[in-house]
């Protein structure tokens, strides 16, 4: 079966959160269970990458309770990223519960590697990008069609927490850096100061 690499920017960052996408469940601090995918085998291989465009956080998250990342290829980043070696299928699957839908069909990804971008619908995790090439293959990822419509929004501590272990397993950032990573996306709030990103990452730090 063909292999995709897949670059999460958000809370797919935590490889403990990514594999509620492939084995099913409910991440901690989320409100909604996950069905899978159709084949559960773990990534291959995952790497560290710096796509291109700029994560911010935007939308009200009913799973999450708060904002959540999106991407913009179109706006200068750069954005920190983890790309994860799938199947095609499965990265058909993610995309689908991305879209808040059952997973089961394949997608056709002959338009988004022809021409680098493919809307899919009109919902928030409806445009497919193609950022890049690893190793041969192709690095893709998914967003909001348009994301300058997205209201911006601060993210909940549990979504935060997510991303803060992700960018640690997969970067090699002082803490400094991270915290000012964080502060520096459009769509944080301003209850969140240095302070309190420093008390996420000493969390992520004892898991």
């Amino acid at each position: 079966m063909a292999q995709v690499w897949y670059a999460s920017y958000g809370s797919n960052l935590s490889r403990e959160r990514f594999r509620h996408y492939l084995d099913g469940g409910r991440p901690q601090g989320a409100s909604r269970t996950y069905p899978g995918a159709r084949d559960s085998t773990q990534p291959e291989d995952d790497r560290a990458l710096t796509l291109p465009g700029e994560m911010f956080f935007a939308w009200e998250s009913p799973t999450w309770g708060g904002g959540i990342a999106f991407y913009d290829a179109d706006t200068t980043g750069p954005t920190l990223a983890r790309a994860y070696l799938v199947s095609e299928q499965q990265f058909a699957d993610v995309a689908a519960q991305e879209r808040r839908e059952v997973p089961g069909e394949d997608l056709d990804l002959s338009h988004v590697l022809a021409h680098s971008r493919h809307d899919l619908g009109p919902g928030h995790y409806e445009a497919l990008h193609l950022v890049g090439e690893l190793e041969g293959l192709p690095v893709l990822t998914f967003t909001a069609p348009d994301p300058a419509v997205l209201q911006r929004n601060s993210p909940t501590s549990a979504y935060l927490a997510k991303l803060v272990a992700g960018l640690r397993e997969t970067h090699d950032l002082s803490d400094d850096d991270l915290a000012d990573y964080l502060l520096d996306r459009p769509g944080i709030g301003p209850e969140w100061d240095r302070a309190r990103i420093a008390g996420l990452v000493s969390g992520s730090a004892r898991r």
